[in-house]
């Protein structure tokens, strides 16, 4: 199950506790890493990320984020860009991409990559320019926490986005996790909105952060909230294990 560094539920990590993706990238990169990050969620068991992953090249990003890289057109802004990766891809393609996130410390990452244009802030709080594209990748939708909170990050995306802009967003349908009954359906927790709500916690070393949610959102989830709020929808790819990439542009008047 994918996170990634930046804002969840528009919070800043250092206010939920230490900045864990922001502390084990600097290390990375400055060539301190023993150790990765230790995730506990409401559906699994405990979970590592290989904080090398944080920094792959393009060759070794998967198949979905290959091609939104490929559909990035115009100014760019990569939002929870993490360690930079795909902002690096983007700027030495010559591309104008800007790497947002909440996390000092992958901020800090990104200018010891070299990346040219960097905020740190989270994304409810940025309206200085609008872009040609939103990029939100390593399931991106999980930014805004809980299904209620779409029609908030929609309409900001949309306030920051260019006429005939797009948002490349990616998530997974994580009805797999959870066991079958005997009528063909699932067995859900009644304790949760929707099933796509996770709750995390993470650890890096001797530093943890608080709780905070997490959203994985299905295509048929996310395309409705997209109507609802102005959004065309559009399927682009699936990927292998019950992920999809989709692009959203605001629907005609």
């Amino acid at each position: 199950m994918l996170l990634k560094s930046g804002t969840f539920a528009g919070k800043n990590t250092n206010k939920m506790g230490s900045d864990i993706f922001g502390l084990a990238m600097l290390d990375y990169q400055n060539n301190n890493y023993k150790e990765d990050i230790t995730t506990f969620s409401s559906v699994a068991d405990n979970d590592t990320i290989p904080v090398p992953y944080l920094f792959r090249e393009y060759q070794a990003m998967p198949t979905i984020e290959q091609k939104a890289l490929q559909l990035c057109k115009g100014k760019v802004l990569d939002i929870g860009c993490g360690a930079g990766s795909h902002s690096l891809y983007l700027q030495n393609r010559g591309m104008d991409v800007t790497a947002l996130d909440s996390s000092e410390g992958a901020i800090q990452t990104c200018a010891l990559r070299g990346i040219k244009k960097r905020v740190h802030s989270d994304i409810l709080d940025y309206n200085s320019e609008q872009f040609d594209t939103l990029l939100l990748l390593m399931n991106g939708i999980g930014i805004v926490g809980k299904l209620v909170n779409l029609g908030l990050y929609f309409t900001h995306l949309k306030s920051i986005l260019k006429p005939k802009g797009q948002v490349l967003i990616d998530s997974s349908d994580i009805i797999y996790m959870f066991d079958p009954d005997e009528d063909g359906g699932y067995w859900i927790p009644d304790d949760k909105e929707y099933y796509g709500e996770v709750d995390f916690t993470m650890c890096y070393k001797d530093h943890k952060s608080e709780s905070f949610s997490w959203l994985y959102a299905d295509y048929n989830t996310l395309q409705r909230a997209a109507i609802l709020n102005g959004f065309q929808c559009e399927l682009i790819t699936n990927g292998n294990h019950y992920d999809y990439l989709a692009r959203l542009t605001v629907a005609a008047q």
